[in-house]
Parts: C-alpha cells; sequence; structure tokens
C-alpha cells in the first residue's frame, strides 16, 4: 500500500478511536450513532446476448448482481460504509468471454460481467463545516462521468482505493481532490491496476450554469514511466422559455501521454444542445476525441465508458486515428415508461488511406417501474461497421429491486 495512503488512514483511525475513548457523556452519542446505522440491499438479474459478424461464437450471460451495504450513523462527524458485491451466472448461462478475467478466452463475444466476490465500498468518513473527507474503497464519479465515473452499467462496478476531499465552500462553489492508489476496474479483481492517480475538480453554478475546471493525472504504478495528463473545462445549463426549455452543453480538455519512448497530445471537444417540451427532450451533439497525426487517440481510462459512443461498446479505447461522433437522441414518457432512441454517425478524426468511416449505430431503451419497488427494461444496440470493427447486436433485459 501506497505509504502516504496508509499514514493518512492510520491519522484518520487514530482520531475515531481518540473519540470513542472520550467521557461517559460522549458514550452516549456514540451509542445513538450505532442506533442510526442502515443496513441495505439490491439486487438486479440481467440477460445479456451479443453476436458479431465475426468468428467469435454469439455470447449469452444470465448473471446476478447481489450489492449488501451497511452505514453507520455519525459520531464526531464519523461515519463508515462498507459494501460487499457478488456476481454470479445463474442457470448456467454463462457463454460469454471475458478476456482480463481470463474466461473463455477467444472463445465467445465479450460480455464483460465476470463471476466475482469482492468488497465494493469501504471507506470511513469525516463531516462537517462544509468538508467531506473520504478514507478507503470508493465510489468516485464526477461530473457526467466522462473522464471519472464508476460504471455502474456493469454488474461489477469500478471503484477505488482512495483519499478523497470534497469542499464545498459555498451553495454556488465545490472543489474536490482525490488521490488513487489502485483502479478496482470491472473485470475482478484479477485485473485491477495500482496506480498514482490525482483528481482536481472545482465547479462553480450560477442561474444559467455550471463551470466546472479540472486536471486529472493519471500514473499507472508499474515501474516504467508514464503519464496521462487531462486539463480541460465545461459549462452545462439549461434556459426556461415558456413551454420549452432549453439545454446547453460544452467541453473542451487538453491531453498529454507520455513514456520513455513516446510523447503524444491531443484534444477533446463536446458540444450539444436540446430542448425539452411536454415530456420530449431532443438533443444533437458532437464529441470529438482527438488524435496525434494517427498515432494517439484521446484516451478516458477512468470514465463510465459505455455512456459514451454507443452501448455496442465499440470504442472503449480510442483509435489512433482519433475518433468523431455526431448523435441525435429523443427520449420521451409513454406507455407508463421511459423512452429512450439514439443515434450515432462515427469518423476518423485524423484519417488515413484505410481508416475513415468508422460506422453508424442505433440505440433503443425502454424502462419503467413494476409495483413500485421492481425496475424492469429492455435495451438494443446494433452497429454497423465502417472501415474497422464488425457488425454488432447486443440486446439486454433487467430487473432490478432494493430493500
Amino acid at each position: 500500500m501506497n505509504a502516504t495512503l496508509f499514514s493518512t488512514k492510520r491519522a484518520v483511525l487514530s482520531l475515531v478511536i481518540a473519540s470513542a475513548l472520550s467521557p461517559v457523556a460522549s458514550a452516549e452519542s456514540l451509542h445513538d450513532a450505532w442506533s442510526d446505522s442502515k443496513a441495505s440491499a439490491s439486487f438486479r438479474l440481467r440477460y445479456e446476448g451479443a453476436s458479431q459478424d465475426n468468428a467469435a461464437k454469439d455470447a449469452s450471460a444470465l448473471t446476478l448482481r447481489t450489492l449488501l451495504s451497511y452505514e453507520s450513523g455519525s459520531y464526531k462527524g464519523f461515519s463508515f460504509k462498507a459494501d460487499l458485491e457478488d456476481v454470479t451466472i445463474v442457470m448456467g448461462q454463462g457463454d460469454y468471454t471475458v478476456g482480463p478475467a481470463g474466461y473463455n478466452l477467444g472463445q465467445y463475444s465479450v460480455i464483460a460481467d465476470p463471476e466475482t466476490t469482492e468488497l465494493n465500498q469501504g471507506y470511513l468518513q469525516y463531516k462537517g463545516d462544509g468538508v467531506t473527507v473520504k478514507a478507503g474503497r470508493q465510489i468516485i464519479a464526477l461530473d457526467g462521468h466522462r473522464f471519472v465515473g464508476h460504471v455502474g452499467w456493469r454488474q461489477d462496478w469500478q471503484t477505488y482505493d482512495a483519499i478523497s476531499v470534497n469542499y464545498k465552500a459555498s451553495e454556488k462553489l465545490n472543489a474536490f481532490y482525490a488521490y488513487l492508489n489502485k483502479r478496482n476496474r470491472i473485470f475482478g479483481e484479477a485485473a485491477d491496476i495500482d496506480s498514482n492517480d490525482h483528481l482536481l475538480n472545482v465547479s462553480y453554478k450560477s442561474d444559467m450554469g455550471k463551470l466546472t475546471a479540472y486536471a486529472y493525472l493519471l500514473e499507472v504504478d508499474n515501474n516504467t514511466e508514464n503519464s496521462l495528463d487531462t486539463f480541460g473545462v465545461s459549462y452545462s445549463g439549461a434556459y426556461q422559455a415558456d413551454s420549452v426549455k432549453w439545454l446547453y452543453n460544452a467541453e473542451f480538455a487538453q491531453q498529454s501521454s507520455e513514456t520513455a519512448t513516446t510523447d503524444f497530445s491531443a484534444s477533446y471537444l463536446m458540444l450539444e444542445a436540446g430542448a425539452s417540451v411536454s415530456g420530449v427532450t431532443a438533443k444533437l451533439g458532437y464529441e470529438l476525441l482527438g488524435s496525434d497525426d494517427g498515432a494517439y487517440g484521446f484516451a478516458t481510462p477512468l470514465a463510465t465508458l459505455h455512456k459514451f459512443n454507443g452501448w455496442s461498446d465499440q470504442w472503449l479505447g480510442t483509435p489512433a486515428q482519433g475518433l468523431q461522433d455526431i448523435y441525435a437522441s429523443v427520449a420521451a414518457k409513454f406507455a407508463g415508461g421511459n423512452w429512450l432512441a439514439v443515434y450515432h454517425k462515427f469518423d476518423a478524426d485524423e484519417a488515413s488511406a484505410t481508416v475513415d468511416d468508422l460506422g453508424s449505430e442505433i440505440n433503443l431503451q425502454y424502462t419503467t417501474k413494476v409495483a413500485e419497488k421492481y425496475s424492469v427494461g429492455v435495451k438494443y444496440a446494433n452497429y454497423s461497421a465502417g472501415d474497422i470493427k464488425v457488425d454488432t447486436d447486443k440486446l439486454w433485459l433487467w430487473v432490478a429491486t432494493k430493500f
């Protein structure tokens, strides 16, 4: 374990122990804190099928995600939380491949939900005077998850072994910093990555929107020279005009990637506009993950990648030629549920003689509530290949509940 992280955890734990040994009057408050503790559970049963126009066999997975959570009450600002996560194949429906987990290598199309049982979160927290400090394994999800997220779509969520500090200076101004020494990825413990990552995110809210500036300085701790540094700014908001709510979102970032033998740089740009009226929301957007002369593509290794650039997950890694994504979406409430349709057109940023057209994708989703306690959904992705990749179809059906 990183020495700095260990020392900070030990210091925080010492404060908790000292508080617990204070006079009897305080012990009564500690008893109240234990009484305020909460336990919860959530379950998500999901079928996923994947078919690709290649030599891999069609994949099918029926998996159950179980999350058992315990959260203590607060004592002098201190509390703790622990989550145990389990992902299990149900009824033997495990005909799929998870490469990083070493499961069925080279046999089926990929479905990134390996069987696993692990600590999802386990952290000590201090909260007071606008400051929240967490030490331990935790979820970190910043802004829209484009650069840092928990990949909540997958059954095994992404978490981080980290120390984080959030300071809410006012209702408008917020600052966040985290040091990460391990990325607990979605492929089970065998694929987790030791790291030396620094995340800084500062935001200011006004009546017209939210302005955010960030610096994400990432380094894999593998005894080699490497760095992935991203600096950016975003602005998002909405404006109500009569019966129409106008939506707008813009973001720009610059990234450098350095190793002992390479030095690349690339830009990120996102522009999105939309309108919401009578329960229907339509958006049109452009997203660019730039390229450095066709040799390097802008990378977002901590993102909730499934949320962006199509649900078939073709672009979990940006190609060296970069990626341009022009997309349009329509969301509406109908037939007792929520509908969403999205269309993507993909092209290279720095086209080569053989790579220019990167294909297109259609995404469809319907979700609703059943008996107030259950959420159910169906989701479909159809990717039509361009100069690279292959045609892909994916289908999901799920039911989830919480206690």
